[in-house]
């Protein structure tokens, strides 16, 4: 019942519609074009106004033509941007990832099948380094930095170093 007085109504409305859209058109019509008087009218008379309307029907076809031109381009432009953010978002909704707990040797089987027999110890295969062997590299020197100092000071330190580093070369 109540979806027989809305589609009722609707039609309604939709016919009113109609009718008010007639108006508007006559009105306008009429505005713009109104009605010719052509009776007695001599025969340059009607060949000046049909003159002044073919004027007139080129001036509304050359702005009908920029119109379309415009509403194509318009149309064409939407359609590559619409193609630009199809590209952009992708074809497929992506689904939400599940965090799942999987051990190496469960994935190896999983791909290798029956093949995996190893059971894979990631650790094993790390090198293990030792603290003391760190250490042991480092040169401990007990030696007193001051007296280093003043005898690499002055020319004779300089020559010193020169000689240190000319030695080895030869």
């Amino acid at each position: 019942m109540l979806k027989s007085l809305m589609v009722a109504k609707a039609k309604e409305e939709l016919e009113q519609e109609i009718v008010e859209k007639e108006d508007e058109k006559q009105k306008y019509l009429a505005e713009r074009a109104p009605p010719l008087n052509t009776s007695g009218l001599s025969l340059a008379q009607l060949q000046d106004l049909c003159r002044e309307l073919h004027a007139k029907i080129d001036v509304v076809d050359e702005e009908r033509y920029d119109i379309e031109a415009k509403v194509m381009l318009n149309k064409r432009e939407i359609k590559d941007l619409n193609i630009k953010v199809l590209d952009l978002r992708g074809k497929f909704k992506r689904p939400n990832l599940r965090r799942v707990r999987v051990s190496a040797d469960a994935i190896l089987r999983s791909l290798l099948g029956s093949k995996h027999k190893v059971s894979m110890d990631l650790r094993a295969n790390l090198k293990s380094v030792k603290k003391e062997d760190t250490e042991k590299k480092r040169p401990v020197e007990d030696s007193d930095w001051r007296k280093n100092v003043e005898a690499m000071s002055g020319m004779e330190g300089r020559k010193k170093m020169f000689d240190a580093a000319k030695g080895p070369a030869q």
